[in-house]
């Protein structure tokens, strides 16, 4: 709760610099008041409150997820400094709307009852659908808000429409009075019921991006302000995730049976849908976006493994993803500052000149692919474990298979920037960026060499 209230008194404050024309105030206060957020969020480690009426809780899950997401919004905090550096006009209205994104994801993986989940899914989307279209003039901006806000709506009507059938069969929002009575009653549930859960599940996984809901992605993720785009699949996808897991852990376990081939059938076909349609993509954010979804295929795999190693193997997983992901798009970031579009064959040659701009990225991609040491393969070795412990063999293969596929798409800008003649583009770099790019690439090499720090907390 602490750290709702100070995440929320950061946002007024940053609205009163901006209202004082202190601009240059705004992101060093942001990184402070985060840091100050992160810090009350650790320091209610086994408390496991309930607040509101038990509307809201703050247990050792919500901490966990939230310490990613409040340290996620702090890298791009941090690198939207650097983004807007040469925009002159007041950029104290984009900050705002990510800190209140933020506090929407801290809704999402600490809700108890219903109506706080959908409370935490709008603010943190309402503020996306905006953020998305920050570039007024950009056509491409415009197209990516449209699109974003008109199938955000269109997936909150299944999710309210879910929420509304499953209170009208259960009687309850709370999460605990709804899976007691799916317990109590597995044997003659109301039809009204079944029908609750498949909506509100729909709504979720517009959400995280998961196949047949996933089309928004690619023009959504290449039309926003790159900044905007490394919110979207960092803090954006572990609110989703993390909103899923809650759910089901707590109101639909009982009935895993019924749902179970939904998830699996949803899970591979992203899987594959994700992997075979990233071959095609030109565009280096598209890629990325593609490559968001086969993650978001992977993750539902967890669902199915619900066991005492699969919510570690969860909050590893989307640490490394998160870490990984954002770390290639701080690389267009400083691309596009030079070539000023994402195109592939742009970084062909990018090592000879750029050394460690060409080594991040390389690390990003490796982690992404699942390549030993780095914290994405022990994400996907922590996943893929949990998943076959639980008997389902196939669904690991078609991930296996899955992995195999994405080599082909990972690999191709490394090969690119190591192995290929270019251009003589020199891409230049303060010493703190330089010392950022070590330590984002320093970062998945720990996590892949001691998982534990991460696995162990759940």
């Amino acid at each position: 709760m602490s750290t709702l209230i100070a995440l929320s008194a950061l946002a007024i404050i940053t609205m009163m610099i901006g209202a004082w024309h202190k601009y240059k105030w705004i992101v060093p206060t942001l990184v402070v008041g985060m840091l100050v957020a992160c810090g009350l969020n650790i320091a209610d480690w086994n408390t496991n409150i309930h607040y509101y009426n038990e509307m809201m809780v703050v247990d050792n899950f919500a901490i966990a997820f939230n310490t990613i997401l409040i340290l996620m919004a702090l890298l791009v905090i941090i690198i939207a400094g650097h983004y807007f550096r040469n925009v002159v006009k007041p950029l104290d209205d984009v900050y705002i709307l990510l800190v209140f994104s933020l506090i929407g994801g801290i809704l999402m993986t600490s809700f108890a009852n219903l109506v706080m989940l959908f409370i935490g899914i709008e603010t943190l989307s309402i503020s996306m659908y905006v953020l998305a279209g920050s570039k007024k003039f950009d056509n491409l901006a415009k197209e990516a808000s449209m699109k974003y806000f008109l199938m955000g709506s269109f997936a909150s009507g299944f999710l309210l429409f879910g929420i509304a059938l499953l209170y009208g069969s259960s009687g309850s929002f709370n999460l605990t009075a709804i899976g007691s009575f799916a317990c109590s009653h597995s044997a003659d549930l109301p039809k009204m019921f079944y029908v609750g859960m498949l909506l509100t599940f729909v709504g979720l996984i517009f959400k995280i991006a998961a196949v047949p809901f996933h089309f928004w992605v690619p023009d959504v993720y290449q039309g926003s302000p790159t900044v905007i785009t490394a919110f979207m699949a960092t803090v954006v996808k572990v609110a989703g995730i993390a909103a899923i897991f809650r759910l089901f852990n707590h109101c639909f376990m009982g009935l895993q049976p019924f749902w179970a081939n939904t998830v699996m059938i949803i899970s591979a076909a992203t899987i594959l849908l994700a992997n075979l349609t990233a071959l095609y993509q030109r565009t280096f954010k598209r890629l990325l976006a593609y490559s968001g979804i086969a993650h978001t295929g992977y993750l539902l795999m967890a669902l199915l493994a619900i066991n005492t190693h699969s919510m570690g193997a969860v909050l590893l997983y989307l640490t490394a993803y998160s870490l990984s992901t954002y770390a290639a798009l701080v690389v267009l970031m400083l691309v596009k500052d030079f070539i000023y579009d994402d195109k592939m064959e742009h970084y062909q040659g990018l090592a000879k000149r750029n050394p460690f701009i060409a080594v991040t990225l390389a690390v990003s991609m490796l982690s992404l692919t699942g390549i030993p040491p780095l914290a994405g393969f022990m994400g996907k070795f922590a996943i893929f474990t949990a998943t076959l412990e639980s008997g389902y063999l196939g669904l690991v293969i078609v991930a296996v298979i899955g992995s195999a596929i994405s080599l082909a798409y990972y690999l191709k800008p490394v090969i690119s920037m190591f192995f290929r003649e270019g251009g003589q583009i020199v891409i230049g770099l303060t010493p703190w960026l330089r010392i950022f790019l070590v330590l984002l690439c320093l970062a998945q090499l720990v996590l892949g060499l001691v998982p534990g720090l991460i696995t162990q907390l759940l």
